[in-house]
């Protein structure tokens, strides 16, 4: 399983908006009690997707500019972009199945 890397507003563009593949940013805060219970679902649709979908995560308190570019009102949030566009949004503590539901358009 591969490891889930942190972007920060300076790989954004080449990590997140060039990526060949689409891409789930999970918006997250080291003090955040629901980002904490969100993290072992994350890391394990990121083995499932690996190879479909890549899974980051972006630290709000250390990308304050793409947060507020993106309208990431509150964290966790999910987002996933495609063709360097974000397609779907996800916020709060989600269940796996809710999740994948929401994102299954862009798995294939």
């Amino acid at each position: 399983m591969s490891e889930i890397v942190y972007v920060t507003e300076e790989n954004f563009q080449s990590e997140v908006i060039a990526a060949s593949q689409p891409v789930v940013v999970d918006f997250t805060a080291v003090w955040c009690g629901p980002c904490k219970m969100l993290e072992p679902v994350v890391k394990e649709l990121a083995s499932e997707w690996e190879g479909k979908v890549r899974v980051v995560k972006l630290d709000v308190d250390h990308a304050p500019n793409l947060a507020m570019q993106y309208q990431v009102m509150g964290v966790p949030t999910l987002m996933l972009f495609s063709e360097g566009k974000p397609k779907e949004r996800l916020t709060g503590y989600q269940s796996k199945k809710r999740i994948q539901k929401k994102f299954a358009a862009y798995l294939d």
